[in-house]
């Protein structure tokens, strides 16, 4: 689009998560001037857990001219190792791919979640930036969109950009109303500090352990902040969305793991875990109509075992920034959006969804870059 058509563009997303920071940001990059992000949350907080950010998407921030503030609040990690249950073994152990292909090396970034959406957000003017908006509805108009939220307020754009999750209201209402796919599976969270991690903080590197039974202890080191990520996740037949547990039954999970992650989940306060019932979706036919279009998990949720959901949201960032710079109308801009990131993110869902087999860990990044 012309330079002057980008700026006057009037731009709103739904969702302050990394995708939707992200998105803002790169559309000001980009030369977009109108640019509102609209969150349901009533402020912004210290939740969730680590986060693996890629080569690739350290480039984006690099360009973004944000990487300054990312690194501040991360570590730098040059490889993924994946571990049998006990620790004996190495099952893989693989430099994260991409770290040479760029004008200086990019490691992977090992980032809390709060850190990560309070740095993409600080990175944005104030005023750009609207809490406690819980969307109700959307109506799409064909050149523009209106937005109506709790309370009775409304707001028109020329392009509307679903980031709001994956039970995304923009999804359901335009484009599907497909449920979210339950996994079997559970996770169960924490953040933990290095001192009670009984020596499993080493290095910047995350580790994984794959039990037999199909449970997985994933740690992610936080050493800038002196802590652990810390998660078991393991089959279940339970989809409620919370499920409770115990430390006896998390316990129970690892038999036969590393002492010192069984002892990790003896000692946990239960309080600061945090427990779901694992989802994702099926593949959307479709991204997006003449001016509304979804990015992220809303678009494409997937599992979190190759750890590629914020990645993919950052990458879907940055690919909706240069088609609605280089395309002639925004819906020429979607399009090429969808026919970038689209096959990307099909291929990464069908990945996720396979996860690793302890006895088959052939790749740390099984057909990935």
């Amino acid at each position: 689009m012309q330079a002057s058509a980008l700026e006057n563009l009037r731009i709103a997303i739904v969702g302050g998560g990394y995708g939707g920071a992200a998105a803002a940001i790169a559309l000001r990059r980009a030369g977009a001037g109108n640019v509102h992000v609209y969150e349901q949350a009533p402020e912004t907080g210290q939740v969730g857990a680590g986060i693996g950010l890629r080569p690739a998407t350290v480039e984006l921030f690099r360009e973004w001219g944000i990487f300054d503030a990312i690194a501040a609040v991360s570590s730098p990690s040059d490889y993924l190792e994946i571990l049998s249950g006990d620790g004996g073994h190495v099952l893989a152990r693989e430099e994260w791919p991409g770290i040479g292909d760029y004008a200086q090396p990019n490691q992977a970034r090992i980032i809390h979640r709060g850190d990560f959406i309070d740095a993409l957000l600080g990175a944005l003017p104030r005023e750009m930036v609207h809490l406690g908006c819980k969307l109700t509805g959307i109506a799409d108009r064909g050149p523009a969109a209106t937005l109506s939220f709790a309370g009775g307020a409304t707001v028109s754009a020329d392009l509307v950009i679903g980031a709001d999750g994956i039970r995304s209201v923009v999804r359901r209402e335009l484009f599907t109303d497909a449920q979210p796919v339950f996994a079997r599976e559970h996770a169960y969270r924490a953040v933990i500090t290095a001192a009670n991690a009984h020596g499993l903080v080493t290095d910047d590197n995350p580790r994984f352990y794959m039990g037999r039974n199909g449970t997985i202890a994933y740690n992610l080191p936080l050493r800038h902040r002196g802590q652990l990520s810390y998660d078991i996740t393991a089959p279940s037949d339970d989809d409620s969305w919370a499920p409770q547990v115990s430390n006896d039954y998390l316990v129970s999970l690892l038999d036969g793991f590393d002492p010192r992650i069984v002892k990790v989940a003896r000692d946990l306060d239960l309080a600061q875990v945090t427990s779901r019932s694992i989802y994702d979706i099926d593949p959307v036919a479709s991204w997006h109509t003449g001016s509304v279009a979804l990015l992220g998990d809303a678009a494409h949720a997937m599992l979190h075992h190759q750890g590629q959901g914020a990645n993919s949201a950052i990458a879907d960032a940055g690919a909706l920034a240069l088609a609605l710079a280089s395309a002639d109308s925004v819906p020429s801009a979607l399009a090429l959006y969808q026919a970038t990131r689209k096959p990307v993110t099909d291929h990464l869902q069908r990945i996720s969804r396979r996860g690793w087999q302890a006895d088959a860990v052939e790749s740390a990044f099984p057909g990935q870059r």
